[in-house]
């Protein structure tokens, strides 16, 4: 991974710069938005390159992640596309793609034929359970800049964040 430091400075640097020609630019906001987005594209790589081995991308991941945890090991690829925030067009990929790995099977649901149910299969959780162990000392090591108590209250303040833009108004 490429090393943030300079791409920090450069984005301090440019905002003071906007502040002095714009004023009222909030630039408290506008720090913390960039600094998201460029911390959240940096774990973004480090998962990309995590999964790269397993010929998963974050998509495909995160599609067999939410199998793995639902309550009965299913969902609908509708569900999914709310979930992963992703297109059909691209669910139908992820599922094709997990499909034909054994991953995960197709049926159709009991209650209406034309509803396509997605589950989990026995080798899609043994890849999982064999996927997932090796990643946790890296995504610890993410965080060890934080105290507990910190972490506990980022976490806090990032889902305090997600839920207000979920029901703010956006022009």
């Amino acid at each position: 991974m490429s090393t943030l430091k300079p791409c920090v400075d450069a984005l301090y640097e440019g905002v003071d710069r906007v502040a002095e020609n714009i004023d009222g630019l909030p630039k408290c906001e506008v720090l913390l938005i960039r600094l998201l987005l460029l911390t959240g594209e940096a774990l973004q790589r480090n998962v990309e390159t995590r999964l790269r081995p397993f010929d998963l991308n974050d998509s495909d991941f995160r599609t067999l992640m939410m199998l793995y945890s639902s309550r009965n090991g299913s969902s609908t690829p509708s569900e999914l596309c709310a979930l992963a925030e992703q297109k059909p067009t691209n669910m139908t990929r992820i599922t094709n793609l997990l499909a034909k790995r054994g991953l995960i099977t197709r049926s159709h649901a009991t209650q209406d034929r034309r509803q396509v149910v997605l589950t989990i299969t026995r080798e899609g959780r043994q890849f999982v359970r064999t996927l997932l162990p090796p990643m946790f000392p890296d995504v610890v090591s993410k965080f060890a800049c934080f105290s507990a108590t910190e972490r506990k209250t980022f976490e806090g303040l990032l889902k305090k964040l997600a839920l207000h833009l979920d029901t703010a108004e956006t022009p």
